[in-house]
């Protein structure tokens, strides 16, 4: 098989399935419409790049020649993530009053590119792709940046219309505090699951 075709199909399957960004980016369409979520796509986005571009570089090799780096790692960005889905769930359980203030999710395109060195889903498909595709310099990362723009940013675009869709129903505050509840749970058991990953 093609490896760019395996590659093609493991960012597709990897970049619709539920996971940090995706979350985000439905609670950002949810809260802002579909306007509203393109701050996060493109952060995410760039974000995945620049992750692409870092491990290229040659920390790959570093979590290679040295495993519990790239476990420490791992859990440095799972924790992170069970603070903010803790974060999400304390914000949909509080009383009106401190859920008045939006739970401490990353926004804004700077801080969703720095989000993705924290999100171990992020690393865990690009140590993959990397890992599937031999490369012998520059030219060979070219098709698989192309991949990581156009395959993330149409799968959410696909999350934020869902998420601009639930808008009608988030401005009800039971239900919106629902899906804070829902959504930092969903965040907690990403974080748990990719603990687990070998």
């Amino acid at each position: 098989m093609n490896p760019l075709l395996a590659v093609c199909g493991l960012l597709c399957v990897a970049a619709i399935t539920p996971g940090p960004n995706n979350l985000v980016v439905l609670r950002a369409a949810g809260h802002a419409g579909l306007r509203g979520a393109m701050p996060a796509i493109v952060g995410i986005v760039c974000g995945g790049l620049l992750l692409l571009a870092v491990m290229a570089l040659g920390a790959g090799a570093a979590f290679a020649t040295h495993p519990p780096l790239r476990r420490w790692a791992g859990a440095i960005g799972a924790l992170y993530l069970v603070w903010l889905g803790v974060s999400l769930c304390a914000a949909g359980i509080a009383p009106r009053r401190a859920a008045a203030t939006p739970a401490t999710l990353p926004a804004g395109t700077l801080g969703l590119i720095g989000f993705q060195f924290l999100n171990p889903k992020s690393w865990v498909i690009v140590l993959t792709v990397l890992a599937a595709m031999p490369s012998t310099g520059l030219r060979d990362y070219l098709p698989l940046a192309g991949l990581f723009v156009l395959i993330p940013t149409l799968c959410l675009l696909l999350w934020a219309a869902l998420g601009a869709w639930l808008a009608r129903w988030l401005v009800r505050p039971t239900v919106r505090r629902a899906v804070d509840i829902a959504m930092g749970a969903l965040l907690m058991a990403c974080a748990f699951l990719l603990l687990i990953e070998p």
